[in-house]
């Protein structure tokens, strides 16, 4: 009798165990009130900030999601910042790709804006680009809306595959010379 209720104690702490096993689709982990700083040679390179952060970089391809956003700053190598602002992202490990979402708002140190429904970034190209309206506002003046774009991550090598806009262009010292004469 007392063998029975042995193996009945076993087997119900086992059910109580088995309750405790994370799904193998759950993260490896969670983070919450993310606020982390990326140094290198004790120089902030960046700042990231968010409510909340999957890790899942247990899976096959690994990536971090980020389901309620993240505010993240770049700093240059002057300490000027960049400002990366959305409602929800994705970081892929392999590939470098960065999937933002929402309401994606990009402010340079150089004062240009951009605004986008979604934009990819490749950390490894150092590129960014999207299929989807966009508009950015530039240093001087400048402006365009379109739907897609590539560019640079610095935003001076920016192609537009159909937009409206305004350029400001200042003619240099040169060519103001050669009008007069």
């Amino acid at each position: 009798m007392s063998v029975a209720t042995m193996l009945f104690s076993c087997q119900g702490k086992l059910n109580e165990v088995r309750q405790w096993e994370i799904p193998s689709t759950a993260p490896q982990a969670v983070g919450k009130d993310i606020d982390l700083f990326y140094t290198d040679s004790g120089t902030v390179k960046a700042h990231l900030k968010s409510p909340l952060m999957y890790d899942f970089s247990n899976e096959g391809f690994p990536y971090r999601e980020f389901p309620n956003g993240l505010n993240l700053e770049f700093f240059g190598d002057s300490q000027e910042k960049s400002t990366v602002v959305a409602d929800y992202a994705i970081m892929y490990e392999t590939t470098g790709i960065v999937d933002l979402r929402g309401n994606v708002d990009v402010v340079m140190s150089d004062s240009t804006v951009l605004h986008a429904k979604q934009l990819y970034w490749d950390k490894n190209r150092q590129w960014v680009f999207t299929d989807l309206p966009y508009d950015v506002k530039l240093t001087g003046g400048g402006f365009n809306k379109g739907q897609g774009f590539d560019s640079n991550q610095k935003f001076d090598n920016f192609s537009s595959r159909s937009n409206i806009g305004m350029q400001v262009v200042e003619k240099k010292d040169s060519e103001v010379e050669e009008e007069k004469q």
